[in-house]
């Protein structure tokens, strides 16, 4: 099922005007032809049959009567058939027994364009109770519409739990296959948007780990969910357009909106990820302390400033990792004798 236009033109209004010129016509043939019988003219029944026959079906022409705005678009159907879609904005007149086809009308999802209520709506307060009851729209949005199916919980490449979320961007591309070809097209996008996620997800550590292979070509690789969020954003959303191809749907783009360990493991990798960073931190800061005394060293070797016998060299280093590489400022023992 691929989508055709509907071939129409925007007569909406000329319509309207002729119908309404007909209603009164059809009211003036019957207060006519109720004057005429009254007067005993026979003729005045036939006026009076026309105009009650001209109001009582003057008024089908108004349900084909359809103002579409932009960036909306109405799928028609008669009889079964499927006969076009009206994508350009404007007022029109179409076939009055034309059914208009959104199986999705009434699905509300956690996304833009689902914000306003339709259907029954109650509100209650302290004062009055309000009740506001409309019927869904049929008309197809095209515009790029947000989706966020909120938070999941799922194992990484590793076993470890993660809660993940996601924000996908997409619009209907072809509305004939969005209506004909699934059942609900919103809640076919939800339903895939969930698979994707996992499937990608179940391919990446949370963080990089080693000996682990996330593109597929056989060599263990960097990758991550933390580090490489805009790459593995892409990959969910090629997942998802590789699913939702056949229900006319682009996906636009997808954003990773939520990270984290889940609660059970969260404190525990916490903990790991601080003490990784303190081994990192004493190994920078130890580093560092040993080019500093190998450079005082040699500086004072240099400069024949004093010479050092080893176990002085073994004292002055241990003196000056000390004071390097200690939590706290150092608390210096002035010797004012001989080391002997």
């Amino acid at each position: 099922m691929t989508e055709k236009i509907y071939t129409t033109k925007k007569n909406g209004m000329a319509v309207l005007l002729l119908t309404i010129l007909a209603l009164l016509a059809g009211l003036a043939g019957i207060i006519g032809g109720a004057v005429l019988l009254d007067k005993g003219q026979a003729w005045g029944v036939c006026l009076l049959v026309a105009g009650i026959v001209i109001d009582v079906l003057g008024w089908i022409p108004f349900s084909g009567l359809k103002v579409i705005k932009p960036q909306e678009a109405l799928v028609l159907t008669l009889f079964g058939e499927y006969k076009g879609t009206i994508r350009e904005a404007g007022f029109y007149f179409v076939n009055p027994f034309c059914t208009a086809v959104n199986p999705a009308a009434a699905t509300k999802l956690a996304q833009s364009g689902d914000s306003s209520s339709h259907g029954g709506a109650i509100s209650v307060s302290a004062s009055d109770v309000n009740v506001q009851v409309s019927s869904p729209s049929k008309k197809i949005s095209l515009k790029a519409m947000t989706l966020n199916n909120g938070r999941q919980k799922i194992n990484d490449c590793l076993g470890n739990p993660v809660e993940i979320g996601i924000a996908v961007i997409w619009r209907v591309t072809d509305t004939a296959k969005a209506v004909f070809n699934v059942d609900n097209y919103k809640e076919y996008l939800s339903l895939q948007c969930d698979s994707a996620l996992r499937n990608i997800v179940r391919i990446y550590p949370y963080d990089v780990a080693t000996d682990v292979d996330t593109t597929g070509d056989g060599q263990a690789d960097e990758g991550s969910l933390r580090g490489s969020a805009e790459v593995v954003a892409e990959r969910i959303r090629q997942e998802i357009q590789s699913k939702v191809s056949e229900a006319g749907l682009e996906i636009v783009e997808a954003r990773i909106t939520y990270l984290a360990y889940a609660p059970e493991i969260a404190s525990v990798m916490l903990q790991r990820q601080q003490a990784s960073a303190i081994i990192d931190a004493r190994k920078m800061i130890v580093d560092g302390a040993v080019g500093m005394v190998e450079m005082a060293l040699e500086s004072l070797n240099e400069k024949q400033v004093v010479q050092l016998d080893e176990e002085r060299k073994a004292a002055m280093v241990s003196n000056l990792l000390v004071v390097l590489c200690g939590n706290h400022d150092a608390q210096p023992i002035v010797n004012s004798g001989s080391l002997y």
